[in-house]
């Protein structure tokens, strides 16, 4: 049996105009999702989340449950900016605790995640980040690009590579959680993470302070260390804790692989009458492959990478190499309406370089940060909002 205490702040901050931060806790769910989109589109994408969520694990409180709902909220937004040209761009990410039952019957407490919000474990005061950011400079960390100190304040270090409403499939971080009586877990989203070091996060959040007093202060030291972003705050302590009879730790994507079928009898003697009878020389056999090998990878490469250009005077997402390779050329996968003409010259002539992005999400999120504040992108669209995985990424 496993049964926790919890409390809950969040906080507009001192630099935003709207809270786009959303929060649910229960006695088995806890839910953290920052929302980006710019306007309330943010907002909206958020409290979906929230919501789908909860009703989802309210049926299935399961570990399956809890990813399939995560699952249900992404489509969920995906189609209301769809539909809705002043959501376009909307996302959020989404950090959920949840008290999952097995198949043993056992209740214990899984996490799943997508985005930069994280998931910390206290225990006698230690602070632990249970959680990796999916982010562009955090993937770099853990490339050898960066180290974590570099990846601190890299300009690129709110740019998200996972969101919830960026992309029809979804890749989700599943973990089972090691937790003892006594345990805190504290959730939030990475406007009280950006703001706070871990020293100050494990002291703030620990005993004796209560945990009613621990998300007030946490909130407090974010606004007073600059609070540039929506703050919020979760934590839970466990009472009594099961650990899960089958822990899990993996990422689980929503790419169903396909499924390969079993050969018939019929079919395995047809194949080898085939081999038995096949007289082509062996060289044609190796020219064939090594053809076939040289177009994939060439292809893989001309369309491995994204762009941003100027698209007969709007600004536009491409996905290959600029100018093509070979007779692979690029395609445009997003036109944003935005006028080129209405941007700062710095970056007319960017654009006229082309900005070189590594996935679809983060060209489509560099989109919203070309214009200056005090700059309007005269789109011709209704459908363009600002806002920080990416298909809009990140935040506020």
């Amino acid at each position: 049996m496993t049964h926790w205490r919890h409390a809950e702040a969040t906080d507009i901050g001192l630099v935003r105009q709207s809270n786009q931060d959303a929060v649910y806790v229960d006695d088995s769910l806890a839910i953290v999702a920052d929302g980006m989109g710019g306007h309330a589109a943010g907002e909206v994408a958020s409290e979906m989340t929230i919501e789908m969520l909860r009703s989802g694990f309210v049926e299935n409180e399961t570990v399956e449950g809890l990813y399939n709902a995560i699952n249900a909220a992404n489509i969920t937004v995906l189609n209301d900016a769809r539909e809705n040209p002043n959501h376009f761009g909307m996302g959020t990410t989404v950090i959920a605790l949840g008290l999952t039952v097995d198949n043993e019957g056992v209740t214990s407490p899984t996490i799943c995640h997508v985005g930069d919000s994280r998931a910390y474990q206290l225990r006698d005061g230690a602070l632990r980040q249970l959680t990796e950011d999916h982010s562009v400079a955090e993937e770099w960390v853990r490339m050898g690009r960066l180290t974590p100190e570099e990846a601190a304040v890299h300009p690129r270090r709110h740019q998200l590579t996972r969101g919830i409403g960026v992309e029809d499939t979804i890749a989700v971080d599943v973990m089972s959680v090691q937790a003892l009586a006594g345990d805190r877990l504290l959730l939030c989203s990475d406007g009280l993470s950006n703001e706070l070091d871990s020293d100050t996060l494990a002291r703030l959040s620990s005993a004796p302070f209560t945990l009613e007093e621990a998300v007030v202060q946490l909130v407090d030291a974010a606004k007073e260390a600059g609070g540039r972003d929506n703050i919020t705050a979760v934590l839970v302590e466990f009472d009594e804790v099961s650990v899960a009879s089958s822990p899990i730790k993996r990422t689980i994507s929503s790419t169903t692989p396909p499924v390969a079928r079993a050969a018939t009898p019929a079919a395995t003697k047809r194949r080898k009458r085939r081999r038995l009878s096949w007289r082509t020389p062996a060289a044609l056999l190796i020219f064939i492959g090594v053809f076939v090998g040289a177009y994939f990878i060439v292809h893989w490469y001309a369309y491995s990478t994204y762009y941003l250009g100027n698209d007969a005077g709007t600004v536009a997402v491409f996905q290959g190499q600029p100018g093509g390779i070979l007779w692979f050329k690029p395609i445009m996968v997003h036109d944003t309406k935005y006028q080129v003409s209405a941007l700062p010259s710095t970056v007319q002539n960017q654009l006229t370089q082309t900005i070189p992005e590594p996935t679809r999400a983060a060209a489509l999120y560099a989109t919203t940060h070309l214009c200056s504040p005090a700059t309007s992108c005269n789109s011709t669209s209704a459908s363009t909002t600002t806002t920080s995985t990416t298909t809009t990424l990140k935040k506020g």
